[in-house]
């Protein structure tokens, strides 16, 4: 293995155990409730405390470390999530383990956005869209492979088993990143008012509202689905289960896709994703075949792994030339999209059942497609006119 290809996979291990600590607890969440003698409801703020330190960092921290050596960074990162990883493991009180939850996840955006950023920065400006690709598989495979793996270690061994795990991903790629990684001090140091300039851009605005669009495609429909699923669907509950990791491993096939559509056709993918989307959710509405069931549910996990491609592709095609701030701002942005769509789509769950949450799935498509043709056929607001 080359050292460009030896560095990206470093990059994509990084990114799947810092995504790895993220979701991983949401497959314990029982068992640290009992451990603890806590509510599910309390120990849910382990998810969402842990996401509201990403949403809030997200444009901030990525920026402040910016004019730093990046190989040090990155150690900085890995070394934190590791010793609060390993913090985790003996906590014996709760507020403990809340504390060394959320610390680490405001550095959570650095390090991913300085992974993207250094993926396209060593592949060249062609095949950009592939490396980063790559990274996205990180993420997908820590969204995807943590949860299940956690719920397993737990549940078969015990709760301090499958906190090890969290360890030794982020350890293992702390001491790959110590000796593999070379040093990469920032040879154009920018200043942070200058890389602010960047929130002047209107097509940065126009890209960050089409993202919210994109992703509160997906999420505003995925976040309902094992409820869809089982109730409108009548699908059993294994079945559920099978489905929604399969959509999960198929977020891996749909980066690796991504990656070439983006690189050969970028125009064109961007333009008739939502298009697409909204087609798969039509044909999803009351769909009572299993088979054909599983079929959609496997090309929309397809769909889901090129979109978080597309997210980081037109956001930072609008403002390269502050590549961590943007990348920051990526990751914001894909979380109020996921924020948005699913409050939208519950609002349909609320007023017409179930079934109708496809309707808000829908919408935003249509939204992300309007927000595309805008941009498209204005070149001031246009990514790809840069």
């Amino acid at each position: 293995m080359d050292k460009k290809n030896l560095l990206i996979s470093i990059l994509m291990v990084g990114v799947f155990g810092i995504l790895n600590t993220e979701m991983g607890f949401i497959g314990i969440l029982p068992y640290i409730s009992e451990r603890y003698d806590v509510t599910i409801v309390h120990a849910g703020l382990l998810i969402s405390l842990f996401a509201l330190g990403v949403a809030i960092a997200g444009p901030t921290m990525p920026l402040i470390f910016s004019r730093f050596n990046r190989k040090y960074v990155m150690i900085l990162v890995l070394g934190l999530f590791t010793v609060c990883n390993v913090i985790s493991i003996f906590a014996k009180d709760f507020d403990l383990l809340l504390a060394v939850r959320v610390l680490p996840a405001f550095f959570h955006p650095v390090y991913c956005s300085m992974a993207f950023t250094v993926a396209a920065m060593i592949a060249g400006a062609k095949e950009a869209p592939k490396a980063v690709a790559k990274i996205n598989i990180g993420v997908a495979a820590g969204m995807v492979v943590g949860v299940p793996i956690s719920n397993f270690l737990a549940e078969k061994i015990s709760l301090t088993a499958s906190m090890t795990f969290f360890a030794l991903v982020t350890f293992a790629a702390l001491l790959a990143t110590i000796f593999y990684v070379p040093s990469m001090p920032v040879k154009k140091v920018m200043s942070y008012g200058s890389q602010l300039k960047i929130l002047r851009k209107k097509v940065l605005w126009a890209s960050i509202l089409a993202v919210i669009f994109f992703d509160g495609s997906i999420f505003g429909v995925f976040n309902y689905a094992a409820e869809y699923l089982a109730k409108v669907s009548m699908v059993p509950t294994t079945s559920v289960s099978a489905m929604l990791f399969a959509f999960g491993v198929c977020n891996i096939f749909g980066s690796m896709l991504a990656g070439n559509l983006l690189t050969l056709q970028p125009m064109a993918t961007v333009k008739f994703f939502p298009f697409v989307l909204a087609a798969v959710y039509v044909a999803f509405f009351n769909e009572p075949n299993f088979y054909l069931l599983t079929a959609l549910v496997i090309f929309w996990g397809i769909l889901a792994g090129v979109a978080a491609n597309i997210y980081q592709f037109w956001i930072f095609r609008a403002a390269p030339e502050a590549p961590d701030f943007t990348n920051g701002i990526f990751l914001t942005s894909a979380n109020l999209g996921c924020m948005a769509g699913t409050a939208f789509s519950g609002l349909f769950i609320d007023g017409l059942g179930i079934p109708y949450v496809i309707f808000g799935g829908i919408i935003f498509a249509v939204g992300s497609a309007v927000m595309v043709w805008i941009q498209t056929t204005r070149r001031e607001l246009n990514p790809l006119a840069r």
